[in-house]
């Protein structure tokens, strides 16, 4: 059995964040039980040198559909990063997956060789689609994922690792 490229990307990116949507529909209400003022959930970090929830889930959904999108050889939606309410951000996290459902397992055949070119601030990344997969998006994309859910839990939301995991 082979295993494809879809089925370490997209699939895999969706499921999380449909969770990830579930999550922040969690951490809204939570919010509102406890009535805490706009922005004070969406701001959350763990250290002031960090990024805030809310950056931490355009990341996440950045990750996943620019990494699609380059393995794929087509031009990622832009989402400009305005979300300011844990709404706004909840519609960007299916703004995406709805995108990420249209991507064919045929667009990503043969990804694993494609030329993937990232450009960064301070440099470019060059690599092969297999290493960009397993060393830059799949990494980042939980990095963020993960991020968001311990500064929810940290704040106090119900939610657990079934909550992560989407009850496999």
């Amino acid at each position: 059995m082979s295993l494809s490229v879809h089925a370490c990307t997209t699939e895999l990116f969706i499921p999380m964040l449909k969770n990830l949507g579930n999550i922040l529909e969690k951490a809204k209400s939570f919010a509102e039980t406890k009535k805490l003022e706009a922005g004070v959930m969406e701001g959350l970090r763990l250290n002031p040198d960090m990024f805030p929830l809310r950056r931490q889930v355009q990341l996440s959904t950045d990750f996943a559909k620019n990494s699609a999108a380059r393995l794929a050889g087509v031009e990622a939606p832009k989402f400009p990063d305005e979300e300011q309410t844990l709404d706004e951000l909840i519609a960007r996290v299916h703004k995406t997956v709805d995108w990420l459902e249209t991507l064919s397992e045929s667009q990503l055949e043969g990804a694993e060789t494609r030329h993937i070119v990232v450009p960064l601030r301070t440099r470019t990344l060059e690599m092969d689609g297999l290493s960009f997969i397993q060393r830059w998006a799949i990494p980042n994309f939980y990095f963020h994922v993960t991020t968001t859910y311990a500064l929810l839990r940290h704040a106090g939301v119900d939610i657990g690792k079934q909550d992560f995991l989407g009850g496999v």
